[in-house]
């Protein structure tokens, strides 16, 4: 794999050891060859490690593989899934669950990670609706920016979201930054 390929959730496998980029930033001086900045998380450790590549560097691409997956539960073994085709339960810690758990919902459908047959993380779709629990009530006044006020969402994770929006509203959110999207009218 060359590291021009490389992009947020890439996994890479660096001295024997799965990981997924984190951040990502392309940086080209003045002169020389253009440089990739990385921060890398272990996915087996959770450790994260700066590393930087000049263009035209490879290295190998992490052995992992994916499975659809549905979240059931959580309890004193972490968060349990159900393979969507064999039934199979796997309990997963909080560790490798990580920030993660703020978007999972009951029956909710993910992706599993596994490296040499060891779950090693979830990876959520990129977008999911979710109700308004807990909301501070919007104030009139100057409304010309783009003002927002605190929310907490069904999961317990609390967001920031525009004025307008009240308790019961569904919202759109990316999991990935954690950031309201949009409101969602049924």
């Amino acid at each position: 794999m060359d590291v021009s390929e490389l992009r947020k959730n890439a996994k890479v496998q660096l001295d024997g050891q799965p990981y997924v980029v984190v951040e990502f930033l392309f940086v080209k001086p003045g002169k020389g060859q253009g440089l990739y900045k990385c921060k890398l998380k272990n996915m087996i450790t959770g450790a994260v490690l700066d590393r930087t590549w000049r263009s035209g560097e490879k290295f190998d691409p992490a052995n992992v593989e994916s499975r659809k997956m549905q979240y059931l539960f959580k309890d004193q073994n972490g968060f349990t899934f159900m393979d969507n085709e064999s039934y199979e339960q796997v309990a997963l810690a909080d560790e490798i669950v990580g920030d993660d758990a703020a978007f999972l919902l009951d029956q909710i459908s993910v992706d599993v990670l596994f490296y040499n047959d060891r779950p090693v993380g979830v990876t959520l779709p990129s977008h999911i609706v979710m109700t308004i629990t807990e909301c501070e009530p919007g104030v009139k006044g100057d409304t010309a920016t783009n003002a927002t006020k605190n929310a907490v969402v069904e999961t317990g994770h609390k967001i920031q979201v525009p004025l307008f929006i009240r308790e019961g509203d569904k919202v759109k959110i990316d999991t990935r930054t954690g950031a309201y999207v949009e409101r969602i009218n049924t």
